[in-house]
């Protein structure tokens, strides 16, 4: 089953409540929360108390994807403030299955990601603990990237990863998908799809997370 996870880094900040209505009756099964630092990557984007206002807002689960250093800093506040799903990068700490066993701790799903220029063989020792993984597609800090073509082998990899150890763990890809990436993604293993600007600036987003979805198994 393909899944679609819309950016809210794309929405109108000025109409939060009515952006994440709209997206949730358009069919969006959950909702994309980029938390960046400016450090980690080369933008500032929302934090925790935003993800703490919304939640009130919505039942819709919450994909909260930190792009931040050292995240295991932060498990317990962004766990409190609401999110569902937490991802945090290979790349931005070292003691990797601490952040994830305190994920874990909080009730939470963890999932792991890897940029562009990482070979997903990474996440090998952490894969029996993930619930998701996420594979960037672009590089991270900013919306409305194209789809950089050579992170497919790094869905490849996942994929492949998880079936040796027989383990069905959800694969996510964040940046530049559109009908005709979102079927080479789903072809190459990603089941859950991340996009911003085609979702909420769309005049009628249900058409656009219809067409992905269905471009994406058309190609399974």
């Amino acid at each position: 089953m393909i899944k679609f996870s819309p950016s809210l880094l794309a929405a109108d900040f000025s109409k939060l409540e009515s952006e994440i209505k709209r997206v949730e009756a358009a069919g969006a099964d959950m909702l994309h929360l980029d938390v960046m630092d400016g450090v980690f990557v080369p933008n500032i984007s929302f934090g925790f108390p935003v993800i703490k206002s919304i939640r009130k807002c919505t039942d819709i689960p919450f994909d909260v994807h930190l792009m931040i250093t050292e995240p295991g800093r932060y498990i317990d506040v962004v766990s409190d403030a609401g999110a569902d799903i937490i991802t945090f990068h290979y790349e931005s700490c070292e003691n990797h299955l601490e952040v994830i066993n305190a994920i874990k701790a909080h009730g939470k799903k963890a999932c792991m990601s890897v940029k562009p220029k990482t070979n997903a063989e990474v996440l090998k020792p952490y894969i029996p603990y993930l619930d998701m993984i996420l594979i960037m597609t672009v590089e991270p800090g900013f919306g409305g990237q194209a789809f950089i073509e050579h992170t497919v082998e790094n869905m490849r990899t996942a994929k492949r990863l998880c079936k040796e150890i027989g383990r069905e763990v959800d694969i996510q890809v964040d940046g530049g998908i559109n009908p005709v990436t979102a079927a080479v993604c789903a072809e190459a293993g990603a089941n859950v799809l991340v996009a911003g600007s085609s979702v909420f600036r769309a005049d009628d987003p249900r058409k656009v997370i219809d067409e992905m979805r269905r471009s994406a198994e058309a190609a399974l």
